[in-house]
């Protein structure tokens, strides 16, 4: 029942400690403001240390070491082990000690000074002391992490405005503000993973990358060898006690004890006194002096941890985002567009400006774009694929000009691929709906790479039919099919386009160059295709019919050398034997007499 009354008046009195912390900090004075409008980070890193250290400083002289540690105390059941060493201090001693050395300490200080500094330093230099120290400096750890924290939120206003004197004037609001906030939260500790505790045997949850989380784990790493360090100093004061007390009480304690107690000496003497309330106060006052000196040694350097960090963020913005920085120095329209920029979009806008300064001329085109308005579009207003595009192209107009053509569609453009397959100059808002609208990688990306004419002629079929073709025919087929369309008539076209989208490949027959020309010089152009496209063996009717189609010229006489082969060399062979026997004739002349020899 006394440890939990014991534990219920340390939670409330903990939290009397901590309450007066909470008390908002002031606001930058003239002083402090015209030192963070400077234009080095040295001196930037002064100004925001001296802001926290003021702050720190301040919050943390409210809070009650001792109160603190009195909670600890009981909390820990540090009384009762106490107790429990300086009996077994006692003993230890009393039998290491004889009758006669018992008996002189009761007659000579310097023997009652001796016998003190045993059971002193064999109490508070013994483990279970020490531990106990340990676990009293882990409790007020806890509430020291919690003053610490609303500490270094109640710097955290003063360095925030700091950070906004020093960025404001430079690069405007909104460079100051994404500055800001990212030292803001550096000022906070995240609640979702638990409240920062403050231990001497544990991990904590909290990281120490945050500036609370640095100063909390500070603390840590000084409460943690307390007790190897404190353990001395207090058996020290413990004994300075004992020895006043040996000196100038003994007769009166003599007094009331009989001969056969007298036989211990001193020893009693020390372990009453060593238990009483006012020397435990006193081991109590000894720790909370020696927390109270550690943490105001090391107010310098949690400040000098926080301006770190801040200049740390400052730096990290300024490498991130150095070109429009630079711009921004010198360059007041630049500037009035940064400062109008989102946070949320500066990343962009770096590399937008990088884009811009190694394709196009450097600053000047960078203020063309500002002038002309389409940084501000490829800034603020181009959805996020448009940067794909450009990043990879290298190339900001040619992302504006997908974005403008595309609209909505932008994103299907960027998963299809399709910039790196044809130029947005290339389609219309309609015929790039009407190519999506295929919703096939691969026929979408085949009739992409055919021309915009091409293109536009295939387009005549219907989206499963034109699915279906792209998908049988390459890019070189495509081309070749439209080619075709184009020139020929409307019935014509039609027989193609329905064939070959039936049966791609009856594209074979028509592929070659020298088909396309003769069939776009056919005076019958229907009957051409018709010849070309008709399937199955052909009958001796339908080759005389085409034979006579060419002798009337009506198509072209290549055709019927492409349609029938054999035929043609069949009809060629009397002629080529007739046109053999014609030049053996007119070969054949007078026979020339041979030259005689010479005599």
């Amino acid at each position: 029942m006394r440890r939990i009354l014991a534990a219920m008046m340390a939670s409330s009195l903990t939290a009397g400690h901590v309450a007066p912390a909470i008390a908002a900090a002031p606001s930058l004075t003239k002083a402090e403001y015209e030192a963070c409008q400077t234009r080095d980070e040295a001196g930037f890193r002064t100004a925001i240390e001296a802001i926290t250290q003021e702050a720190l400083t301040r919050s943390l002289s409210t809070f009650d070491y001792k109160a603190a540690v009195a909670d600890a105390w009981l909390a820990t059941g540090m009384g009762e082990i106490v107790d429990k060493r300086v009996d077994a201090a006692v003993s230890e001693v009393g039998n290491e000690t004889s009758w006669g050395e018992k008996l002189a300490s009761l007659a000579y200080q310097k023997n009652a000074e001796g016998i003190a500094t045993k059971v002193a330093e064999r109490v508070y230099r013994s483990e279970p002391i020490k531990a106990g120290i340990e676990a009293v400096a882990t409790n007020v750890g806890k509430s020291l992490g919690q003053n610490l924290e609303f500490a270094s939120q109640d710097a955290a206003g003063p360095a925030i405005a700091c950070v906004r004197a020093f960025l404001g004037t430079r690069y405007g609001a909104a460079v100051s503000g994404a500055v800001s906030t990212q030292a803001e939260r550096e000022f906070n500790i995240d609640t979702s993973k638990g409240q920062a505790t403050v231990g001497t045997g544990s991990v904590l949850a909290q990281s120490g990358d945050g500036i609370a989380g640095a100063a909390i784990l500070l603390v840590r790493r000084q409460l943690a060898n307390m007790a190897q360090r404190v353990g001395a100093r207090i058996a020290g004061s413990v004994l300075s006690r004992l020895v006043s007390v040996a000196a100038g009480g003994i007769g009166a304690v003599l007094l009331a004890k009989d001969i056969w107690d007298l036989r211990s000496g001193v020893l009693p003497i020390i372990a009453t006194e060593m238990k009483s309330k006012s020397t435990k106060e006193q081991v109590q006052a000894e720790l909370a002096k020696s927390i109270a000196d550690q943490i105001g040694d090391h107010v310098k350097e949690l400040a000098g941890k926080t301006s770190d960090r801040i200049v740390e963020i400052w730096l990290e913005f300024r490498r991130a985002h150095l070109k429009s920085l630079e711009l921004a120095e010198h360059d007041g329209g630049f500037r009035a567009f940064l400062d109008a920029t989102a946070p949320a979009n500066l990343p962009r806008l770096d590399e937008i400006v990088g884009l811009v300064l190694a394709t196009e001329g450097g600053e000047a085109g960078v203020v063309k774009r500002l002038k002309d308005g389409s940084l501000n579009a490829a800034v603020n207003i181009m959805p996020a694929q448009g940067i794909d595009i450009a990043r990879e192209t290298r190339s900001v107009e040619t992302a504006l000009k997908w974005a403008a053509v595309s609209g909505d569609q932008l994103p299907q453009v960027v998963t299809n691929e399709l910039y790196r397959h044809a130029k947005p100059d290339d389609f219309t808002k309609a015929s790039l709906n009407r190519l999506l609208a295929i919703d096939d990688r691969l026929a979408i990306l085949r009739l992409a790479s055919v021309t915009r004419e091409a293109r536009d002629t295939l387009f005549d079929l219907d989206t499963g039919s034109l699915k279906a073709l792209a998908r049988a025919l390459t890019e070189g087929e495509l081309s070749t099919l439209a080619r075709y369309l184009t020139g020929l008539e409307k019935g014509p076209r039609d027989k193609v386009l329905q064939t070959v989208a039936a049966t791609p490949a009856r594209m074979q027959v028509l592929a070659s160059d020298r088909v396309r020309d003769a069939v776009l010089a056919s005076r019958d152009q229907a009957a051409a295709v018709d010849m070309l496209l008709r399937s199955g063996t052909d009958s001796p009717g339908e080759i005389a019919a085409d034979v006579r189609l060419a002798i009337d010229g009506n198509v072209s006489s290549w055709l019927i050398w492409e349609r029938h082969p054999a035929v043609s060399l069949m009809g060629l062979l009397p002629l080529l034997v007739l046109f053999l026997l014609i030049r053996r004739i007119f070969a054949v002349g007078p026979r020339v007499k041979p030259p005689t020899a010479a005599a």
